[in-house]
């Protein structure tokens, strides 16, 4: 039955070879997927970073009374951060906290109340 014993262990090599060439494959895939979740992780603790410390600006910013609020109108540099103060309404202060270096797009957003003196 068997016509060349050797052409059966060729046979067998070949599938190791592709054995280990799935398994590589298969390995490579996972570490590349390993780096990137690494990656990502770096980047939302990079974030997570940024947000404390422009929460920490924003409840700064809110705590100002009116005088102050209206000094600091329009959009300021403050650290690493663009703050925008705007007056919608006599009453109201828009305060804006973004990045310098994208200031269009605001991290945090809040408006806060400031009644005129003599005002309830």
């Amino acid at each position: 039955m068997r016509d060349n014993p050797g052409r059966e262990r060729g046979v067998a090599l070949l599938d190791v070879l592709i054995a280990l060439a799935i398994l590589g494959s298969a390995g490579l895939s996972l570490t590349a997927l390993l780096r990137q979740s690494v990656q990502a992780q770096a980047a939302a603790r990079q974030a997570e970073v940024t947000m404390d410390a422009a929460d920490r600006v924003l409840a700064a910013m809110t705590l100002l009374g009116r005088s102050d609020l209206d000094l600091r109108l329009g959009r300021h540099v403050v650290g690493e951060f663009s703050v925008e103060v705007m007056r919608p309404e006599r009453i109201l202060y828009r305060i804006a906290v973004a990045d310098v270096d994208a200031p269009g797009r605001p991290l945090l957003v809040t408006v806060v109340h400031r009644p005129e003196p003599g005002m309830p």
